[in-house]
């Protein structure tokens, strides 16, 4: 049944641009979702900025809000909001999304543990008992350390960070949504893909 609806929306997000890309149709617009506000059915998100959809790069400010479809045919399923925009390996740090100054934050950790390669099947990904998919991320604060999935790069990490971050909200280390917009004007969604939970993209 997802799938039935996703597709549509795939292929007119991705047609309706290349057929009328001359013309004032319309845009799409890709970005990670850093607040989702339910009751008013509103994204706030990052824009991607490389303009390389398969390896984007979240870094684009300020934050857009675009209020969702009210059509449920033209929605993909419900986005997930989340503060962690990029996971960066190589220098050690997070950036993170702060709401009160809507900008990004560094937050250097030093590293625990860290495991390539890890499928969305892992078993370090399933609960033994339960057989269900664990809940990332995990916050230990008497170890200081804080445990991530990242689907997009496939890697489970082990970190530990200063004492001033560990009282953030869990949803900080959170990556949001990926989503794809088809827009006609300013503010106000008119088709509605979220590409993390289809099998196509991955966070």
């Amino acid at each position: 049944m997802i799938a039935r609806r996703i597709l549509p929306l795939l292929v007119a997000l991705l047609v309706l641009p290349a057929l009328f890309g001359c013309k004032e149709y319309g845009k799409v617009m890709q970005g990670r979702v850093v607040e989702y506000d339910k009751e008013k059915q509103q994204i706030t998100f990052i824009t991607e900025v490389a303009h390389d959809w398969k390896n984007p790069r979240y870094k684009g400010l300020p934050p857009v809000t675009m209020t969702l479809p009210a059509d449920p045919l033209e929605m993909g399923p419900e986005p997930k909001a989340g503060g962690r925009i990029e996971l960066d390996m190589s220098s050690n740090r997070f950036i993170v999304y702060d709401k009160a100054t809507q900008g990004f934050k560094d937050v250097p950790f030093t590293l625990v543990d860290s495991l390539k390669g890890v499928e969305g099947d892992h078993p370090l990904l399933v609960d033994a008992a339960t057989g269900q998919p664990k809940k990332f991320p995990v916050v230990d604060k008497e170890k200081k350390t804080i445990t991530v999935y990242s689907k997009r790069q496939k890697v489970l990490t082990t970190v530990q960070v200063a004492d001033e971050f560990l009282s953030l909200p869990v949803s900080t280390w959170d990556a949001g949504d990926e989503v794809r917009i088809y827009y006609l004007e300013e503010g106000k969604a008119q088709r509605f893909m979220n590409m993390s939970k289809t099998d196509i993209y991955k966070k």
